[in-house]
């Protein structure tokens, strides 16, 4: 889960990273008394989960809270890169004499976590590493020892940051550590982490992606995700403990074992529909090994819940999944949402129990599920039922 940089900014201090005083707002009003109440000169600050605000008229400065209400006004309801701006930082101005950049982040490549680290921040990351990739410094980190000051010290030292400041630059990295470890953070970025005049360190913008996965360990996580941005459909998904994201401008629902499974099924889907006027994958929806009869049940609730859907895969290869319990699913699915189903279903089980699975669904003779063989077959036949339903509408 992405962060808006308040949250970020909460959670940052929360650890002890220093930030500067601010408060989230949704209406004009609200921000020319956040203004007030911060006194001097603030910068109003659209918060939206993409970079590029800047550039997009999204941050602007205000000398006054009367300033920084009309400024509120400009920017709310902004459309930035698909993204509209629902509520803006009032936050305290800063004087800056220096701009650097720190992350932390998981290397997956490499199966462990990565500092990035440099003095000249500000610009986008991407792009010093482009044009100057000598400036950033790429510090390997082991996941047992962790980040104390000496390690923090090293990094500050590679990222040839000022010796002035290297000690107090040092410690706001081991608290960036303790905020990246501490939230099962996959990604915590500044940038800029800047140096005022006072030669203190400030995180003057923060950028935090949190690992779902660990969402057991910080009850507290729930509150961060914004159910206005949400999709209706993965919420439910994910409160039914579902693998499933949302494919835009698909409409065939996608239901398999195995990520790999899912992901070859998308492709093969994607081909085939180009034999039907361009029909494509809607979803990935991965149940996993040893699903049950409830987990493919809750799956196809979700996917014929979308009404973008016209026709349903579900693509199964029996290992630790019984095809029985999948038929058993599909069969129990079906029933449950009674009249509320009325998209087709191609079923296409093969491996263990595959016979039984068979049986169960022939035996069911469901009107709207329709088994084959092969899964090139059955990819066919979703993306042409899908394209019948489409010329139909």
């Amino acid at each position: 889960m992405d962060l808006y940089e308040y949250q970020a900014k909460d959670l940052f201090a929360a650890h002890g990273v220093p930030v500067l005083p601010g408060h989230t707002v949704t209406t004009p009003a609200d921000a020319a008394k956040a203004a007030a109440d911060i006194g001097g000169v603030v910068v109003v600050k659209a918060q939206v989960k993409t970079g590029g605000r800047g550039k997009a008229g999204g941050v602007k400065l205000a000398e006054t809270p009367e300033e920084a209400g009309e400024k509120a006004r400009a920017i709310l309801g902004m459309d930035i890169k698909g993204h509209t701006v629902h509520r803006v930082l009032v936050t305290q101005a800063s004087d800056i004499e220096e701009e650097y950049y720190f992350s932390f982040l998981l290397d997956r490549s490499n199966r462990t976590f990565l500092a990035m680290a440099s003095a000249e921040g500000g610009m986008e990351i991407e792009q010093l590493a482009v044009e100057r990739p000598e400036a950033l410094a790429k510090v390997p980190v082991d996941p047992i020892a962790g980040v104390d000051k000496a390690k923090a010290a090293s990094i500050v030292n590679m990222a040839r940051i000022p010796a002035e400041v290297a000690d107090e630059a040092a410690e706001v990295i081991v608290q960036l550590w303790e905020t990246f470890v501490g939230e099962d953070a996959t990604l915590v970025e500044v940038n800029p982490l800047i140096r005022n005049p006072g030669k203190r360190i400030i995180a003057l913008d923060g950028k935090v992606t949190l690992d779902d996965n660990a969402d057991f360990r910080h009850p507290s996580h729930t509150a961060l995700v914004d159910q206005r941005a949400e999709n209706p459909l993965e919420a439910k998904a994910k409160a039914k403990g579902l693998n499933y994201v949302k494919l835009d401008g698909g409409q065939v629902g996608i239901i398999g074992n195995g990520a790999g499974l899912v992901m070859s099924t998308l492709d093969v889907v994607a081909y085939a529909g180009q034999r039907y006027g361009g029909v494509k994958p809607a979803n990935f929806l991965d149940i996993g090994g040893g699903a049950s009869a409830q987990v493919m049940a809750d799956g196809l609730d979700v996917i014929l819940g979308d009404p973008d859907v016209r026709s349903v895969f579900v693509n199964v290869f029996g290992g630790i999944t019984a095809c029985d319990e999948v038929a058993d699913g599909v069969v129990e699915a079906l029933r449950i949402l009674g009249d509320a189903a009325t998209k087709p279903l191609v079923v296409r089980l093969d491996g263990n129990n595959v016979e039984e699975g068979r049986r169960i669904l022939n035996e069911a003779n469901h009107p709207l599920v329709t088994q084959v063989d092969t899964m090139d077959n059955a990819a066919d036949k979703a993306a042409e039922l899908a394209a019948v339903s489409l010329l139909g509408a």
